[in-house]
């Protein structure tokens, strides 16, 4: 743990909740130090040349390096750079989203904080990159004796009947299906039922190749997998202990079962129609990892998790992640799934 925090801690000054966090971080010098603790535990060092132990340049609250001569702040490399907003304001949104159990939007930051609507969000769209934490490396499911992971796919869309009637035309004709019903964004996702933990992504089609290919990048090797009987899992068994349940007949057989993930889903649509009630396709992969974030970190009696845990692990995720306007509203680049 870095020494700011550990400081925090002994004296009794680590916030509680939203107000404490507010008056605390209402001072630049504290966000700067907390910031600079969680990025750089060890001591500071100049990105450019790495060397350690840069100059602070109070009056201007900026470091310098001995060996360069460059100046950089705490916010360079992270989600906060080239932001002219304040830390004081990026840090009690990043404790907001961090705990409001259905997300807190744009106009709430807005008007809580002062800054624009535009403003507010790009801002929490940055700060749901930091959230997305967990290790692509490793893999859900038990040991050699296997574990539970159930996976299930979601399908999401916004309401024609809440849209006005000419952007309710406009719609249907643009995403009209040859079935006659309108295109819906899948999401896949996966629950390890051991610990817990879910992952959720955007997916372009619910093809064979595509929902297994998923099961076999997350999922070790001779786990339990439970599913529907849906056709596109077939042929999981050759790889692991597969199970399904038939949907039309029963909901739970035993241990069969995806009522973990069907809970997840359940918070997720409450979480995008009561607070953010239109969300576009392209931005549904990060609004996923905002939900998936808080649902891990929920913690329990063996790993209690509060509000300043949720808020510490967040900050310790903002460096070295980068998100530009342009990459946001689809002005560079291609659509990943």
């Amino acid at each position: 743990m870095s020494a700011i925090l550990l400081d925090m801690d002994a004296k009794g000054k680590q916030p509680k909740t939203l107000q404490d966090a507010i008056q605390y971080f209402s001072d630049e010098q504290v966000c700067i130090d907390a910031v600079a603790a969680m990025r750089w535990p060890d001591g500071a060092y100049c990105p450019a040349c790495l060397t350690k132990e840069p100059y602070y340049l109070k009056t201007q609250k900026r470091f310098k390096c001995r060996e360069c001569r460059r100046q950089f702040s705490v916010k360079l490399g992270t989600i906060f750079e080239d932001s002219p907003l304040p830390l004081q304001k990026w840090l009690p949104a990043m404790w907001m989203l961090a705990n409001c159990k259905n997300g807190v939007s744009s106009w709430e930051i807005h008007r809580a904080l002062g800054i624009t609507q535009k403003s507010a969000w790009f801002m929490l769209h940055r700060l749901r990159l930091a959230m997305k934490g967990y290790d692509l490396g490793s893999k859900l499911g038990g040991k050699d004796d296997g574990g539970a992971v159930e996976v299930d796919e979601a399908f999401f869309a916004p309401k024609p009947k809440n849209m006005h009637r000419e952007r309710r035309e406009r719609y249907r004709r643009e995403n009209a299906s040859p079935s006659g019903g309108t295109h819906k964004t899948i999401v896949i996702g996966l629950l390890d039922r051991e610990t817990n933990e879910i992952r959720a992504k955007r997916i372009p089609d619910v093809k064979r190749e595509t929902l297994q290919e998923q099961i076999l990048k997350n999922v070790k090797f001779g786990s339990r997998v439970y599913t529907d009987d849906a056709v596109p899992y077939n042929r999981l068994n050759w790889h692991y202990v597969h199970e399904v349940v038939n949907h039309a007949n029963e909901y739970v057989r035993g241990q069969v079962h995806t009522n973990g993930l069907e809970n997840f889903w359940s918070l997720f649509k409450r979480h995008l129609r009561g607070t953010y009630v239109a969300v576009e396709p392209f931005h549904l992969d990060r609004y996923l990892d905002e939900q998936v974030f808080r649902f891990n970190n929920r913690g329990n009696k063996e790993v209690p998790m509060d509000d300043y845990a949720r808020f510490q692990k967040v900050l310790g995720q903002v460096a070295h992640k980068r998100l530009t306007y342009a990459e946001l509203t689809g002005k560079v680049g291609e659509t990943p799934f």
